[in-house]
């Protein structure tokens, strides 16, 4: 059997003809597809608008420039990838880590709780980790009582529902950001976009996005102003074309993914796996995540990993606490309570989950993890 990596991209002949019609075009960049796929995406996420850019971390960022300021303090979980945070620091703020609940979400509570403590605390980045949203009705709250700016980290979560909210509808946050690197749901190669219902902040991306660059009507034909420090952060037409083409078979994609999550449900009930959440339809499903006890065993978690991998499976940790790397100790992190997270960390990991897993590769994984497990 061929190596079953933890995720990785679908593509057909309908993304290749569409990224050719691109290539014999007069526009690789900057053109058409880009405008469409904005459109698209904005309608997919039932928002009014979107900004497509370069990656994941470059939203972040731009989104980070038009909502924070120097030294603002913004809680956000130590449970994501570095780029969440970064986009924090990058704009010279200052991140708080708060714990995790037991779904890997941010705990919204606990964010309550600090900002009682602190009104000084301007943001929240929240992250729906895996596929799963944030509670929405605790998120409303929050931005309502507290009038705190709200980043929605929808990375994972393209095509996710918490009731009638779709993830990156931007419904209880002030913008939402998601990635279209390979692993996602759905992909550029690279790539990302922000939404937004705010037609100030759609202005002010459009703008950051081109190097602060704005070039109006009344200027000569070969004039344009920079009017504030902006990067190159476009995404090119190329990328846009295959975006669209796979945008309208994201839904199907989906669909195998929580056919895939309802067969691993099945598979771990009564076992010593458990499912970090079972299916329950909140989760649009990027990751796979389950729970072991590893001091109930012989083998370590790095045993695990190294003995399936021997055997052509490959599992994944999502994440190590941001808040523990070398960098961020340097600044003075890494002493936080943060239990959950630490028990987190110290059990869980991620299984083999995309469009194109065959039901025998799953089957493979199923019966050599629990192969492993119990030796």
């Amino acid at each position: 059997m061929n190596f079953i990596p933890y995720g990785k991209q679908c593509i057909d002949y309908n993304d290749i003809d569409a990224v050719v019609e691109v290539l014999n075009s007069d526009y690789l960049t900057t053109g058409a597809k880009v405008k469409a796929f904005e459109e698209a995406l904005a309608s997919y996420c039932e928002a009014k608008y979107c900004v497509v850019v370069a990656n994941g971390t470059a939203a972040l960022h731009l989104s980070s420039l038009v909502l924070l300021s120097k030294d603002d303090k913004v809680l956000t979980t130590p449970n994501s990838f570095l780029a969440t945070s970064n986009a924090v620091l990058y704009v010279g703020a200052k991140p708080i880590f708060v714990d995790i609940a037991t779904d890997g979400n941010i705990d919204l509570d606990l964010c309550e709780e600090a900002l009682k403590k602190d009104p000084s605390i301007k943001a929240i980045y929240v992250v729906a980790f895996s596929g799963r949203m944030i509670n929405q009705k605790k998120l409303k709250y929050l931005r309502d009582t507290y009038t705190v700016t709200i980043v929605e980290d929808c990375a994972h979560a393209i095509g996710a529902k918490d009731g009638n909210i779709k993830a990156a509808s931007c419904t209880n946050s002030d913008v939402s950001i998601l990635s279209f690197h390979p692993v996602k749901h759905m992909t550029t190669g690279e790539g990302g976009a922000i939404t937004t219902n705010s037609k100030k902040i759609y202005e002010q991306l459009l703008t950051l996005r081109a190097h602060g660059m704005v070039k109006t009507a009344e200027m000569k034909p070969w004039e344009y102003e920079m009017r504030e420090l902006g990067f190159n952060y476009r995404i090119t037409d190329i990328q846009c074309a295959l975006g669209l083409s796979q945008l309208k078979r994201l839904d199907s994609f989906i669909e195998r993914r929580i056919e895939l999550v309802k067969k691993y449900d099945e598979a771990f009930i009564d076992t010593r796996v458990k499912p970090l959440y079972s299916y329950d339809g909140k989760s649009s499903y990027h990751l796979y995540v389950v729970k072991v006890d590893f001091t109930k065993l012989k083998l370590s978690k790095v045993d695990l990993f190294n003995r399936l991998r021997e055997k052509d499976i490959g599992i994944q940790l999502h994440y190590m606490p941001i808040n523990k790397q070398p960098y961020y100790k340097a600044l003075g992190y890494g002493d936080e309570h943060t239990p959950i997270m630490d028990n987190y960390y110290e059990e869980c990991f991620s299984l083999p989950m995309y469009p194109k897993m065959i039901d025998e590769e799953q089957s493979y994984v199923i019966k050599t993890l629990f192969e492993v497990l119990n030796d």
